[in-house]
């Protein structure tokens, strides 16, 4: 059971626009050119083809897996009046499909490859993870070559994307931050497109021509406008044989592409505005112009931002979250082509006081002139601005994602050359980027105030970035890791059992990894069905506390301890465990077991951090009754999980039983279960990485070994799942998109004999892209962003489900109902095909592959494993069977699991506001 509500995040989803006159066709393609070395910097060279386009190779043997990144150097920046949301419509239709092959987004799927494409102010970017292989890579590279320049930009396939566009845009709209971003960009900019929300204006999408977007795509998807990115394990002369035969063919095109001129004139007073919504959340926001991202101030905003916006050591955390203002804070430094902002918010509960709060935000971020950065803030924001650069540089995957926004800046050594920017900063380069850009006639706040005098904030032009980066070497690559072989025999060879001297049990996987790096994994069971009654809210609270003062550390110093070992560390929990999940580098492991040791046996539970996580918890709470995947997703875990009275540890409450329980939540009975319950002599811990055996067994020896709980533990097991017809609909007035789930209860374990081949109907029913729901939702009907199943398979109790979820327009709720029966009555009718089932297998595995290539992932299946009593061999035989299930297997599992008349429904949406819409005069 888990009583603690989603925490405070901002999720930010960049989409992008643009529009261009027609052109002329496209140049024909020419035979193969060879690839010229152009630059090496740090492990990544830079070839060019005669064609301009730039090729960026990054070698990396030590992960099993291989990205490939291409970039395009277009975004909304370059849209043109009336065609908002043209680049961010054209990034969904390259996944349609070209004249040779059929839908990207399925054969990616079918491949089992992790994938997107993302678009954003300056650029456009399409990427791909997999297994390495050559037959792996050499697809990738023809599909990319190929939708380069011979992608079907068709009418068809641009009426359904119509409706999936704007359902993505009603998500939007029901995220309060993402409105509020939108309004006050907006109202910064009078003339830079960088004002426009990326997604574009509805009725720009709407109306869009397909001669226009097909004249765009011919224009900016060309070699010569692209950066192809490869990374991870592959072979270099392989790779640029592959990359000179598939792009080399494609011919330069005659056009020129002009460099976009418009700037915004310094800023003459504050301005303002006010966006009103049905919520219970409030959020204050300060929006700030900034430098370019190519510009040394750059490197200073991001320190300032980091000392102004982070949590807990930020200055608005410790003005607005510790005294209680606020309940959250956030920053964003945007680093742009183009003179950008900056951004810094407050979340306040409906409770809290705006005009005070406002006007803490406003003098904290405008007080460098009162209050000037000191030392310690400089040291910690570049400590931890730096150890998420070497974090990235460290991973394949998203180094070479990440790469797409320094090429956005005009060249992807930005990357290495904003971090030696930021390893130089001085204090008074802090102190005079803050002065110089966070004062009162350069804020947006909401509506426009005239004063007196203004005083404008000079933005300084672009740098001319190849001068910028002529002769530039940066330094040595980082040292390379072994060449891991992620068979299931191997794990288990490699792995270490062994226990602590409570009993607590020990996996240890050691491997040399790039960087040195190391995961690590922690659960500790706890208590009883009948010790734990009633004891939920107290559980919860007591393991958010852990994190908040533990031994000589208050929150803010166990933060920046964390930052000085180059580690994340996360301790949550469900049911009856207590997660943890660690990162970090093999130097500072042992510290980092020392800092646990500290947070797990020592806490100190603070009042005041206390009465700052009761709000947090309340205002989150509050914020939820009014959000449709709130709503619903709480009403399906109780209909999922039913046969327990409250004050179990197995049941869930409703969202006002959890105001309610929290609001009564004391520190003392908090306190009190964690000195009762709290041990590790029923524990499991597991570490992959780059460590050394002994010296680890030693340290978790000295930290843990004499940890018990004081109170017994036994599993409280789940009652066996029966499934029972339901219909529950919730209203969620003034939100634009709504939620559909259903779930079906299923008495089976992983240990079922029928498992596989519903892993197998899953896959094909709704997990990939290329499911029977979301083709039917999103590519047939197009009124869906996201549609589809799960299946999840208790280990032990005959306690499973399967989910059907899609988010929606809630004028769109019987379209919604009836794909989603036809579709089901269908696939347990006619069950599925033999092509399915080969598809479904194949990604299947691909996706295994890749999932256990990560060392998180791997510390998760060692310490479930520890656990369970099984090894990996299990998972290879679990594995071997899915492979082999039958076409009848399959199909007889559909008929005798999925019963379509025995879901539970439940539906979100502010369906009477659709209702009366539909219902007035047109």
């Amino acid at each position: 059971m888990k009583l603690k509500p989603v925490c405070f995040a901002i999720a930010l989803a960049f989409s992008a626009v643009s529009a261009m006159p027609a052109l002329a066709a496209a140049p024909k393609a020419s035979a193969a050119a060879a690839a010229t070395a152009a630059t090496s910097v740090e492990g990544i060279t830079e070839y060019r083809l005669a064609n301009g386009l730039r090729v960026l190779l990054a070698p990396d043997a030590s992960k099993p897996t291989t990205t490939v990144n291409v970039t395009y150097l277009v975004g909304s920046r370059h849209e043109s009046y009336g065609e908002t949301g043209m680049a961010h419509l054209l990034e969904h239709m390259v996944f349609k499909g070209t004249k040779a092959r059929g839908n990207i987004m399925q054969e990616l799927s079918k491949r089992g490859m992790q994938f997107n494409g993302t678009t954003f102010y300056d650029r456009t970017n399409y990427f791909e993870t997999f297994p390495a292989s050559d037959d792996n890579l050499q697809w990738a590279l023809e599909m990319e070559a190929d939708r380069m320049v011979n992608s079907r930009i068709a009418r068809s396939d641009l009426d359904t994307e119509f409706s999936v566009v704007r359902n993505e845009m009603e998500i939007g709209e029901n995220n309060a931050f993402r409105v509020l971003w939108k309004q006050l960009a907006a109202v910064t900019f009078d003339w830079h497109n960088y004002g426009h929300n990326t997604i574009g204006a509805k009725a720009d999408v709407e109306g869009v021509k397909i001669d226009n977007l097909q004249a765009f795509y011919r224009k900016y998807y060309q070699p010569d406008n692209a950066v192809l990115m490869v990374a991870g394990k592959f072979d270099v002369k392989k790779t640029l044989e592959l990359i000179e035969k598939n792009f080399g063919k494609l011919a330069k095109p005659t056009r020129q592409l002009e460099k976009t001129w418009t700037r915004e004139a310094p800023r003459d007073g504050v301005r303002e505005v006010t966006v009103r919504r049905v919520t219970d959340q409030q959020m204050a926001a300060v929006l700030y112009p900034t430098s370019a991202g190519s510009h040394p101030d750059a490197a200073a905003i991001a320190a300032v931002s980091h000392i102004i916006g982070n949590a807990p050591n930020g200055r608005l955390h410790k003005k607005l979250v510790d005294t209680k203002m606020a309940v959250g804070v956030g920053e964003m430094p945007f680093s742009l082509a183009e003179p950008g902002y900056a951004m810094y918010l407050a979340v306040l509960s409906k409770d809290q006081s705006m005009d005070q709060a406002k006007k803490v935000l406003v003098d904290t971020v405008e007080g460098f002139a009162k209050q000037p950065v000191t030392e310690e803030e400089l040291k910690l924001a570049k400590t931890s601005l730096l150890n998420d650069i070497e974090k990235t540089i460290n991973d394949p995957q998203k180094l070479c994602v990440a790469m797409s926004e320094s090429i956005a800046l005009g060249d992807w050594r930005m990357f290495f050359i904003e971090r030696d920017r930021i390893e130089a900063l001085k204090l008074q380069d802090v102190q005079r980027v803050a002065l110089n850009y966070f004062k009162e006639d350069n804020r947006s706040f909401g509506q426009y105030i005239p004063v007196a005098k203004p005083e404008r904030a000079e933005i300084p032009d672009t740098p001319d970035v190849a001068k910028l980066v002529d002769g530039y070497k940066g330094r040595a690559a980082v040292a390379a890791g072994e060449t891991f072989d992620t068979s299931t025999a191997n794990i288990d060879k490699r792995t270490e059992n062994t226990k602590l001297a409570n009993g607590a049990k020990v996996s240890l996987l050691s491997k040399k990894n790039r960087g040195e790096t190391v995961s690590g994994a922690v659960t500790l069971h706890l208590g009883t069905e009948q010790s734990l009654m009633n004891q939920s809210v107290n559980m919860d609270v007591a393991v958010d506390m852990l994190m908040r003062g533990a031994g000589k550390y208050s929150r803010s110093d166990i933060a920046s301890r964390l930052e000085e070992l180059k580690a994340k560390l996360s301790v949550s929990h469900s049911g009856q465990n207590v997660n943890i999940q660690f990162e970090t580098v093999r130097s500072n492991l042992p510290q980092l077991i020392e800092l646990m040791s500290d947070i797990l046996r020592r806490p100190t539970f603070p009042q005041t951090e206390f009465d700052t996580l009761q709000k947090e918890n309340l205002a989150a709470i509050e914020a939820q009754r009014n959000e449709p995947q709130a709503v619903a997703s709480n009403a399906l875990k109780r209909l999922s999980n039913t046969g327990y009275q409250p004050g179990d540890i197995r049941y869930d409450y409703t969202l006002e039983e959890s105001l309610k329980l929290y609001s009564a939540a004391k520190l003392d009975d908090a306190k009190n279960f964690y000195q009762q319950f709290l041990g590790a002599d029923n524990a499991e811990f597991s570490i992959v990485g780059d460590f050394d055996n002994a010296q680890i067994k030693e340290a978790l020896n000295k930290a843990f070994g004499d940890w018990k709980s004081k109170q017994t533990y036994q599993r409280a097991p789940l009652l066996k799942a029966q499934a029972k017809a339901s219909t529950e609909s919730f209203e969620t007035p003034d939100k634009a998109n709504a939620m559909y789930l259903a779930v079906l209860p299923l008495a089976i374990s992983d240990s079922t004999a029928e498992v596989p081949a519903l892993k197998v109907a899953n896959q094909i029913l709704g997990e990939g892209i290329k499911s029977r729901l979301f083709n039917r939702l999103r590519q047939k009907d197009g009124i869906s962003y996201g549609a589809g199943s799960q299946l999840a398979v208790n280990s032990q109790d005959p306690a499973s489900r399967l989910l059907v979820y899609a988010m929606f327009a809630p004028q769109n709720l019987d379209k919604l109902k009836a794909g989603v029966k036809e579709e089901l009555d269908r696939f347990v009718k006619d069950g599925i095909t033999a092509e399915e089932l080969d598809e479904a297998k194949k990604a299947i595995q691909q996706e295994t592959k890749v999932i256990r290539a990560q060392d998180k992932v791997l510390a998760n299946y060692l310490r479930s494993n520890a656990n369970l009593g099984r090894t990996m061999k299990w998972h290879e035989e679990r594995d071997n069977k899915l492979q082999a299930v039958t076409l009848d297997q399959v199909n007889a599992a559909i008929r005798s699991m999925i019963k379509p008349e025995l879901l539970s429904h439940v539906y979100a949406g502010d369906f009477a506001g659709a209702a009366k819409k539909a219902a007035a005069p047109k």
